[in-house]
């Protein structure tokens, strides 16, 4: 079906659309062979707070970006070569269901779908995508993938010292080799992780000892690093948490809605009358994902017409 869709007046028109909604902030993604193979909404755990996410799944490539107009507008582009992600299932937890680990190399996130239905369905799309890429170019999966960051409302204190409460004053750092929150006297050091980075990196000192036992750990922290450190000027912030939002109505829960080109018959037929990017046809805004029932109502990657389903970076 993919290869059905390449060089279509229908991808070649989804995939201006997509780059339009970016605008000038946004990378060029029309490149030969690239098919728009799926778009929808996923709440994305970011290290504040969960936030919503527009998704597109491209057949080499994942792009999301923070949503400043539903449909019209989105900026802080980031985008993930699919060869280098690998999915792993995650339980439901309270209020966050139906969700999965996205990791790569470089950044590893929790995303988290309004149903059931619509996770498998995210899910098996990426993995196909994935070992499709993998197939032609015959190249492996890659073996190595940068911690996911433990939330910041998850650690109240330090969870390397297990003394220091953070408030104003004591900040949180995440360690990026663990992932885990910690304070600035336990991440006072660097450590090199070169599928992450050519400059060495925040750690905890923990993984520290356990990368300096290896023979991998910067030789000693310098003068201007710890100044830095001690300055907070070391970014440890996620871009995904900045402020984006120029639509009043970008502070309410997004509806989720989710269309799936490949294997839909009706899809190349619908495009001017009801697609995700065009505002036309879209489902009214709702509640959240997380929130919702299990198997609320969802958008089939079947239906000629989007259809509204229930609402994270």
């Amino acid at each position: 079906m993919v290869d059905r869709l390449v060089n279509s007046e229908a991808n070649n028109r989804r995939i201006a659309l997509v780059e339009s909604c970016f605008g000038a902030s946004g990378q060029p993604l029309a490149v030969p062979g690239r098919v728009l193979v799926g778009e929808g909404v996923l709440t994305k755990l970011c290290r504040k707070k969960p936030k919503p996410r527009q998704v597109f799944l491209f057949n080499d490539i994942l792009v999301y970006g923070n949503i400043v107009m539903s449909k019209k507008k989105y900026n802080q582009q980031h985008i993930i070569p699919l060869e280098e992600v690998q999915l792993s299932s995650l339980e439901d937890n309270g209020q966050y269901r139906n969700g999965w680990l996205i990791k790569t190399p470089t950044k590893s996130f929790a995303v988290y779908a309004a149903t059931a239905t619509e996770k498998t369905e995210w899910m098996a799309h990426i993995n196909k995508c994935v070992q499709d890429l993998l197939h032609k170019s015959g190249k492996t999966a890659a073996d190595t993938h940068a911690a996911v960051w433990v939330p910041d409302d998850a650690a109240a204190t330090c969870q390397h010292c297990q003394r220091v409460q953070f408030n104003v004053i004591q900040r949180r750092h995440h360690c990026r080799k663990c992932g885990r929150v910690v304070c600035g006297q336990c991440s006072n050091k660097k450590i090199l992780l070169p599928h992450q980075s050519s400059k060495p990196l925040r750690c905890c000192l923990a993984c520290y000892d356990e990368v300096s036992a290896a023979g991998n750990a910067t030789p000693q922290t310098d003068k201007n690093d710890l100044r830095e450190m001690e300055s907070g000027s070391d970014d440890d912030s996620d871009i995904d948490d900045a402020a984006t939002s120029d639509d009043p109505n970008s502070a309410q829960p997004l509806q989720q809605t989710m269309m799936f080109y490949e294997g839909n018959n009706t899809a190349d037929a619908s495009l001017n009358n009801s697609s995700l990017l065009s505002g036309t046809g879209d489902a009214a805004q709702g509640s959240s994902p997380t929130a919702a029932p299990a198997d609320a109502s969802h958008t089939s990657s079947n239906a000629a017409d989007p259809a509204s389903s229930g609402q994270a970076d």
